[in-house]
């Protein structure tokens, strides 16, 4: 990767990482005093929570494409996304994602395949409460494996 490649992956790393960040506040914003009964408000998390996860995958989808760019196309394509951020890939690229990191947002990955498809299914407040308190670890974990990431380029 060339000097000017790495400036403009920068760039857009820190882009994303701003959205990311803004969606993580607006999370906290709609999570504020949620009670188990509010049904809109929970709903209005869950789908923060959804939106936080799309938004770091998609900073996975820009590393990969400046990197290694042949993300099958297949019914896994989102949890074989994921796991390449957590690989090395020798003489490539760092790992973007640390263990503790990885963890966390495999059980949100899994949470947002579940609020797009669980069209006829009530949220239950429990479940929304664990994947609350995991989106609430992303950002700080997040941009310490990013920042570990752009200092091993």
């Amino acid at each position: 990767m060339g000097k000017d490649d790495l400036m403009v992956l920068k760039a857009d790393i820190a882009t994303q990482m701003t959205l990311i960040k803004d969606v993580a506040n607006r999370l906290e914003e709609r999570a504020l005093d949620i009670q188990p009964d509010d049904i809109v408000r929970m709903e209005s998390v869950a789908y923060q929570i959804h939106n936080l996860y799309s938004a770091v995958e998609d900073l996975f989808k820009l590393v990969a494409s400046h990197f290694e760019n042949s993300i099958a196309d297949s019914s896994r394509w989102h949890t074989e996304l994921l796991y390449r951020m957590s690989q090395e890939i020798t003489g490539v690229r760092p790992a973007l994602l640390s263990q503790e990191c990885y963890l966390l947002l495999n059980g949100l990955r899994s949470f947002r395949h579940f609020f797009r498809h669980a069209y006829n299914v009530p949220m239950e407040y429990p479940q929304l409460e664990i994947n609350l308190d995991k989106a609430r670890q992303i950002y700080p974990c997040l941009d310490r494996d990013v920042t570990h990431f752009l200092q091993k380029l």
